[in-house]
């Protein structure tokens, strides 16, 4: 498995519930959860197919996004088949802001948002070929 070098970071107000949504609807992994006294200081997802993301329900005051507010961000996520997961999605309760459809780059996916409002855009651009 090749390393993630890029990792999104968010905050959440309920980060618990967060891991069981994106576990859920996307089927990312849990990796690490650490806590104190019941929160989620900083936890590790990991995304099927490689990637992940970090989160956590507080940001202490000197990291450098103490000030993002919990449920803010967008992250683009590349998969292979969008028709499948856009239906898992919506079941685990995602709430829909672009349907399913096919993009004039080529491009096949979907955005929906979390419950807590973060931005989740799944497709299958994989960036521009170099």
């Amino acid at each position: 498995m090749s390393e993630t070098r890029i990792w999104p970071t968010l905050r959440y107000k309920d980060a618990h519930a967060a891991i069981r949504f994106l576990a859920d609807a996307f089927g990312f992994e849990e990796v690490a959860v650490y806590e104190d006294e019941g929160r989620v200081e900083h936890a590790e997802l990991r995304a099927p197919g490689g990637g992940g993301v970090m989160l956590g329900s507080s940001a202490r005051t000197e990291s450098a996004i103490a000030d993002l507010p919990p449920g803010t961000g967008s992250v683009y996520v590349v998969i292979d088949e969008p028709d499948a997961l856009y239906e898992r999605a919506v079941a685990a309760g995602a709430t829909v802001v672009q349907g399913l459809r096919d993009e004039d780059y080529g491009s096949r996916g979907f955005t929906v948002r979390d419950p807590e409002g973060v931005f989740w855009s799944f497709g299958t651009y994989a960036g521009a070929a170099s």
